[in-house]
């Protein structure tokens, strides 16, 4: 985990990979399966992402995109339907990472390569794996949250919740491993570790509903994974009158998130923008219907590896990170009662 790739060396990857273009790819197909709808940016960034720059890089080439609505089951016959539609490269971001090592086996079985994305498959190695670094999301929020928490005069010994994604997700795992590094050098307590079925926010807001019965206000922040399990945290805190809110992390940079972190009820998330993650795996996808090796710059789980470094966000660097740099737009995010918000933090329209 420790060899990453700044989002500035995406330009980068497309040269290395691709050389003179997408020639000998015409007329391939080439799918694309994510895992679910609980967290928006699958249908929002990732296929959008994927589907330009296959446009791009191969104008003829078929693209499937195919969502399995967090079922391994309902995945699992995505993944067989595009096979016998012909795919040749399967982009796959795994319902259940596991299970998924069986799916690497009947493609390799075919002569069709896997490119797993955002999601590792640690029991079969895939051809590549594309992702942002997991691990090192989860221990930069989570340091993140601990150093706001110990500016803030939050004694030692003080406790925090840790909401984690999937417990199918392997690279939920490797966010929560991240966290766990983080808040065990902190000096911080961990209250109790909850896995977010299906990484779905009424789950995490039910949970977190139960553990503000039971410890109260011992909770002076909590480390959630992703923007979905840090709403769904935030929900239960206001449901519970709980004030102020203790600073709560996530990850994705939604708009929902984004508007939270205004708002002050949100401490930070992450900026991954995913259609460079995207664009990545079409590059490497194009790569492989060419008869190209793509160079690994990492490895993990025996897998040679693109992963992308993040940033983290918070209200103090929204404006840069995220308007600034055109993630997000004023009319997307600064709409209604948000809108003092971002004027506040000097966001203009």
């Amino acid at each position: 985990m420790k060899t990453t790739t700044t989002i500035a060396a995406a330009a980068a990857l497309a040269a290395g990979i691709l050389g003179a273009g997408g020639a000998m790819a015409a007329g391939a197909t080439v799918a694309f399966l994510m895992p679910d709808q609980a967290s928006t940016r699958y249908e929002e960034h990732d296929f959008p992402g994927f589907k330009a720059a296959m446009a791009e890089l191969c104008a003829d080439c078929q693209v499937i995109y195919q969502n399995g609505n967090g079922d391994a089951a309902l995945q699992q016959q995505q993944f067989n339907s595009v096979i016998a539609q012909g795919a040749k490269v399967v982009v796959l971001d795994p319902v259940d990472s596991a299970a998924a090592a069986a799916l690497v086996e009947i493609a390799h079985s075919q002569d069709v390569k896997i490119i797993a994305y955002d999601r590792p498959i640690p029991d079969k190695p895939a051809d590549y794996y594309v992702s942002f670094d997991n691990k090192g999301i989860g221990a930069a929020i989570a340091k993140s949250l601990v150093d706001h928490m110990k500016a803030a005069g939050v004694p030692d010994g003080a406790g925090v919740l840790q909401i984690n994604g999937s417990a199918t997700d392997a690279a939920a795992g490797l966010i929560r491993d991240g966290e766990r590094e983080s808040l065990a050098a902190s000096g911080y307590k961990t209250l109790a570790e909850y896995d977010t079925p299906e990484w779905a926010p009424p789950k995490a807001q039910e949970w977190t509903a139960g553990q503000i019965t039971r410890f109260g206000d011992e909770i002076k922040g909590i480390a959630a994974a992703n923007d979905g399990t840090a709403g769904g945290a935030i929900a239960a805190l206001k449901a519970a009158g709980v004030t102020p809110i203790p600073p709560v992390t996530g990850n994705d940079a939604t708009i929902a998130a984004l508007q939270l972190i205004l708002s002050g009820d949100q401490y930070n998330t992450i900026s991954k923008p995913s259609e460079i993650v995207a664009r990545a795996a079409a590059e490497i996808a194009v790569g492989f219907v060419e008869g190209k090796a793509p160079e690994a710059k990492a490895t993990l789980y025996d897998t040679p590896s693109q992963l992308f470094v993040p940033v983290v966000v918070t209200k103090e660097n929204i404006k840069a990170e995220i308007f600034d740099k055109g993630v997000q737009t004023y009319d997307q995010v600064c709409t209604g009662e948000y809108a003092a918000a971002c004027d506040a933090a000097g966001i203009k329209k």
